[in-house]
């Protein structure tokens, strides 16, 4: 194998790991509010994830854009919510909603690392083939193409699903789910420095 071959595998395993402990440290944070709440979110409508979502995004732009913040919540705290609260968006695709919490902590924790895990698979698979791309982009790009992706699953919601040339929202909630990794990637090594 060639060098520079040698060198970018090596480079990608570093990545991988990375992107795995910062999955661990949101699937971690998702235990422990299902300790505290159950999976009280099974009632939610995939269009109240995706605001939910939505408000979350707006917060870390708010923010970013120099807002002073009026509650303790930190930017690192929200994207981490928008990772686990879109594995819960792809989640409700899967099910669907229900009017009572039908799955116990341990069927909603299988089902978390059922997305995190293809989440993780489709996220090495294009930081490979896009080279570590998102290394030279800001955190804010990531914040801007995350309301962007939102945008797009709200027209999708509103026209009942129905798409022509896209994906579908599942495809755009995993993109997020990717972009707020990056950040919370980014953001730790900030804070390292």
């Amino acid at each position: 194998m060639c060098q520079m071959c040698q060198d970018n595998n090596l480079k990608f395993e570093a990545t991988n790991v990375s992107f795995a402990a910062v999955i661990s440290k949101c699937r971690e944070m998702y235990r422990n509010k299902l300790k505290d709440y159950g999976a009280s979110w099974r009632i939610m409508r995939p269009t109240s994830l995706t605001d939910q979502l939505y408000i979350k995004a707006k917060r870390i732009r708010n923010l970013e854009m120099g807002n002073i913040p009026m509650v303790e919540d930190d930017i690192s705290s929200e994207f981490t919510g928008l990772v686990n609260y879109s594995i819960m968006a792809l989640i409700q695709y899967e099910k669907g909603f229900s009017d009572v919490v039908d799955i116990d902590s341990d069927q909603a924790l299988n089902l978390y690392n059922k997305y995190a895990s293809e989440s993780l698979e489709l996220l090495k698979r294009k930081n490979h083939d896009y080279n570590e791309a998102w290394k030279e982009m800001r955190i804010t790009s990531y914040t801007d193409l995350i309301l962007t992706k939102l945008n797009r699953i709200k027209e999708i919601e509103d026209n009942n699903g129905a798409t022509i040339a896209s994906e579908g929202a599942p495809s755009n909630y995993m993109d997020i789910i990717n972009y707020s990794v990056f950040a919370l990637i980014k953001l730790q090594q900030k804070d390292e420095r």
